[in-house]
């Protein structure tokens, strides 16, 4: 099966790529919706461009789609990207950060998207998941939700089981401060972060937006992406830019 992997560049979205490896899938492209004003109903916001180095990493091609986070827009604009109607190396000159890299070898996807499904990291939004339903059956693909209503400490714990490494870009919860804006994910900060959750009751996987990660390594991955950030923390919400951004090499 021929499928892409709708990438936002954090944690679920990257155990959905490698469940699809799994399956022992055809993976098409990582796609990749950036969002170019401050708010999103279906799309993270903070540090997506890492998709580009992950989509590099395992070898296959990125297709980046630039939407204004419009509520009903945004999912019209993936919609017309994956049908081919979007210049995506014109979409790659205009959402790119100056201050990043460009990744060596990165292949641009152009043209439509031609799969038999969409994989998605979704995990409980009935929001985003209907309307990613909706857009695949008007262009006539699957969609799978592997992650769908998996329990909260059993998906957090599988994501450090399973080898991947993941740092918090975003939290914007009471109970989390601005000392995890970059902070990788280990057995001891789960242990924390599971305390927290119950303390101030905000959703341990960050669904409902307490936080955002990116996802550095895994077991789908070639090779590591080593990045840098700075912090900023104001009124009870934080992020973490990322500054430099690099595949290990050897």
């Amino acid at each position: 099966m021929r499928v892409g992997i709708l990438s936002s560049g954090g944690k679920d979205s990257a155990y959905s790529a490698w469940w699809a490896q799994m399956q022992g899938w055809e993976i098409v492209a990582l796609i990749t919706v950036a969002i170019k004003e401050e708010d999103s109903m279906m799309f993270q916001i903070q540090g997506t461009y890492i998709s580009a180095f992950q989509s590099t990493s395992m070898g296959v091609p990125w297709l980046p789609v630039m939407s204004r986070g419009i509520e009903e827009i945004e999912i019209l604009d993936l919609k017309e990207s994956l049908e081919g109607k979007k210049d995506n190396y014109q979409v790659f000159e205009e959402i790119w950060p100056e201050r990043i890299s460009r990744p060596e070898g990165i292949e641009i996807f152009d043209g439509e998207l031609k799969i038999d499904a969409l994989v998605s990291g979704a995990l409980r939004s009935d929001y985003q998941k209907t309307r990613i339903e909706r857009m695949c059956n008007d262009i006539g693909v699957k969609s799978f939700c592997p992650l769908w209503h998996k329990n909260s400490l059993g998906h957090m714990r599988s994501i450090l089981e399973h080898g991947f490494e993941i740092k918090f870009v975003s939290v914007s919860c009471e109970g989390l401060d601005e000392t995890w804006l970059g902070k990788s994910l280990t057995n001891e900060k789960l242990e924390e972060l599971i305390l927290l959750s119950e303390k101030y009751r905000f959703n341990l996987d960050g669904e409902g937006g307490e936080f955002e990660t990116i996802t550095v390594n895994g077991p789908h991955m070639k090779k590591r992406i080593n990045c840098s950030g700075t912090s900023k923390f104001i009124s009870g919400r934080g992020e973490w830019t990322i500054q430099t951004l690099d595949i290990e090499q050897g």
